[in-house]
């Protein structure tokens, strides 16, 4: 029984230790949890995004990527624009203390544009490359052939746990965001947030 628990306690703890911070991927779940906006979308496709690269570092495919720094310097380049151009739009809506954000004014944008987004703040950011299949991955290798899988799925349900509780969560801050002044502040720190970002990651 401790070759499970071990590995798996150790996945779920390493896991959120890297998924629980303050990031343009959390920022964004945050924002659509408190829009009640395309939430279980949002949330499915990190979780799922999550899941597929533990699984690629536990299968040693974060050897490749070690090889390929080509890619990762085009990924680099290509996140941070994206990440400048959300955060330009973030600071325009704290600037203009725009409402249509709101729930209650009805415009949620589509669902093809909150997939299109969450999948470029997840898959243009080369630290989720680094940290979830270089990092997860060698930490799972010290598990053994068997424990390295339970490991991932300790890390798996971690990340599944984390966007799930943010998503829905986030919704019980609603009644704050009923003032306009509360939706500038938030769009101000993701417009920072992801400016800042963005600085990391070409600096």
């Amino acid at each position: 029984m401790d070759s499970v628990i071990l590995p798996l306690a150790s996945g779920l703890a390493s896991g959120l230790s890297l998924i629980v911070a303050i990031g343009a991927q959390n920022a964004f779940v945050l924002r659509q949890g408190v829009q009640r906006s395309h939430v279980l979308l949002v949330v499915a496709v990190c979780a799922i995004s999550d899941l597929v690269l533990i699984v690629l570092g536990v299968a040693g495919v974060g050897v490749l990527i070690e090889q390929a720094p080509a890619v990762l310097e085009v990924v680099r380049w290509a996140g941070a624009a994206f990440l400048v151009a959300y955060g330009a739009m973030a600071a325009v809506r704290a600037i203009r203390g725009t409402q249509a954000a709101q729930p209650a004014a009805g415009h949620k944008g589509t669902w093809a544009a909150a997939l299109g987004t969450c999948l470029a703040l997840t898959w243009l950011n080369p630290h989720v490359y680094l940290d979830t299949v270089l990092l997860l991955g060698s930490l799972a290798g010290t598990h053994g052939a068997d424990g390295r899988w339970w490991f991932a799925a300790g890390a798996g349900l971690g990340s599944v746990a984390w966007f799930a509780a943010l998503g829905t969560g986030a919704r019980f801050l609603a009644p704050l965001f009923a003032r306009p002044g509360s939706w500038r502040v938030l769009d101000g720190g993701i417009a920072l947030v992801m400016v800042t970002l963005a600085v990391m990651l070409v600096a």
